[in-house]
């Protein structure tokens, strides 16, 4: 089999990778759950080369990503649910349905995006997303204001659209004072958790630690930031100011483990001036 930049050619490969005699067995016993991480990672790895402006790693973990759609229609084929063409379709259905202003007749063009087409469309969707749970014999629940925020977010994200959905029907502070001022009530009571646990981890401090980090989230929602991507930015720069110290210490000859905290402190400083400076 050779290589191909047709999306049929990937189908196969797919197929002949999951064949009970003939396919890799690692591919074979897998399931939507142990493939849905990977799933999620790959998904990861692309903003990750966007973030680095490396158009290569781009194109390669973007495929890796195709791999991941293909690889759960064709388990769900498998089972006789649904194919790969089935959900083009539906995204296809869904894309054009979504922009009469482009796709549709000369009328809805002229038109535009007129004021409460977006959310009359989004509601027809629902409507018939309902009839057909219902003809496959799936329930559909009764959806309450935060059940389109899915589960699967990572939990910053998964919090600020959360307060976000809520701030619609005006559960939600105005301004950032009232949520520092929160942050710091929370911080109070994780303090006071952590005294009482003696030094060991208790549900109570797992819930406080929750507390304030939810409030941080809020926090960042209400200064028009996004919660993972300023996260993001700080972990990045941990590890670059970190392999400051792991640099000073080869040049040193030293291991990480001969160097006390000052001497990491001392260095950790610097290089966080040499970045100031650089700005």
């Amino acid at each position: 089999m050779q290589p191909s930049r047709d999306i049929s050619r990937l189908i196969e490969i797919m197929a002949a990778l999951r064949q009970p005699e003939t396919g890799c067995p690692w591919d074979v016993e897998q399931t939507f759950e142990t493939i849905a991480p990977y799933t999620i990672e790959e998904a990861y790895e692309v903003a990750d080369a966007i973030h680095r402006g490396d158009p290569l790693d781009l194109c390669e973990e973007l495929g890796d990503l195709l791999l991941q759609v293909v690889y759960h229609a064709r388990m769900a084929e498998e089972e006789g649910k649904f194919a790969f063409p089935d959900v083009v379709e539906a995204v296809t259905t869904k894309m054009i349905r979504r922009h009469p202003h482009v796709f549709g007749d000369v009328e809805a063009r002229n038109a535009g995006m007129v004021k409460g087409l977006w959310e009359r469309i989004k509601s027809e969707e629902k409507r018939e997303r309902a009839e057909r749970r219902a003809a496959a014999g799936l329930e559909d629940k009764a959806s309450g204001l935060l059940d389109g925020v899915t589960h699967a977010l990572p939990a910053l994200m998964e919090a600020e659209k959360l307060q976000k959905q809520a701030s619609k029907v005006g559960f939600d502070w105005g301004k950032p004072g009232p949520v520092i001022a929160k942050i710091c009530e929370e911080l109070d009571e994780l303090e006071v958790e952590i005294a009482a646990a003696g030094g060991d981890a208790t549900p109570g401090m797992e819930d406080e630690l929750g507390d304030v980090l939810f409030a941080v989230a809020n926090l960042a929602r209400h200064l028009k930031l996004e919660p993972e991507k300023v996260l993001a930015g700080t972990n990045r720069k941990f590890r670059r100011r970190f392999a400051a110290i792991e640099d000073s210490a080869r040049t040193n000859g030293k291991t990480l483990d001969d160097m006390s905290l000052d001497e990491m402190e001392a260095v950790w400083q610097d290089a966080k001036e040499k970045e100031h400076a650089a700005e």
